[in-house]
């Protein structure tokens, strides 16, 4: 694969991830207010199926490749272990260095939470899914054979970085990033890294709920 291809994919899923967003703010909220949370869901679910379907016909991903028990262990043991190191270690440190980008990501997490069920489906469900085909699958594993193992996977983590606008975020991504590309270069398997990218997302989005 070259950079363009993979700058291509990329910015598409930009794309998508604009378009369900403005459908969002400036369609769903304002003509169904008590219903966009499950019109964002809906729109969210039908943009990102479309990307994933057209990804999946340029580079079929193999979902269910390499699902074992051991490969199964390390994506629970990661998906804790982020909880832990990022949520309760990293992200206060950042959240007090950068009282601006926290509080954007408060006002998001309290967007979030006035429709637990979409969000949930959304952050934990569509996300991991989306992400880990585009992310691990793609550009990883398309990159690794011409650029290298090291730039695919400093590029597919910058990439996933980038995708959450925030810079508390960003930089807690930015570690989950390249611990997932680890993953999928240990395992083989989107599934574990998807697994791991929904118990994170489902463990925090919990807490969350519980706090809020």
């Amino acid at each position: 694969m070259t950079f363009g291809t993979a700058a291509l994919w990329v910015t598409g899923y930009f794309g998508v991830m604009l378009l369900y967003t403005v459908l969002d703010v400036a369609v769903w909220r304002k003509l169904a207010p008590a219903f966009s949370g499950w019109l964002d869901l809906a729109s969210t679910a039908l943009c990102a199926g479309g990307f994933l379907l057209l990804l999946q016909r340029r580079h079929p991903i193999r979902w269910l490749e390499n699902v074992t028990v051991s490969g199964l262990i390390p994506a629970v043991v990661c998906a804790a272990g982020f909880y832990l190191v990022l949520d309760m270690g990293l992200d206060p440190l950042l959240a007090k260095a950068l009282p601006g980008s926290e509080g954007q990501y408060q006002e998001a997490v309290r967007s979030l939470l006035r429709f637990p069920i979409p969000s949930f489906l959304k952050v934990c469900v569509i996300a991991p899914v989306v992400e880990e085909a585009l992310m691990r699958g793609f550009l990883l594993s398309g990159l690794r054979d011409g650029h290298g193992t090291a730039a695919a996977l400093l590029i597919s983590a910058a990439v996933f970085a980038l995708l959450h606008f925030n810079a508390v975020q960003t930089l807690s991504a930015l570690v989950c990033g390249l611990a997932l590309g680890l993953l999928y270069l240990h395992t083989g398997s989107i599934l574990c890294c998807i697994l791991t990218h929904f118990g994170y997302n489902a463990v925090s989005y919990f807490v969350m709920l519980v706090k809020s």
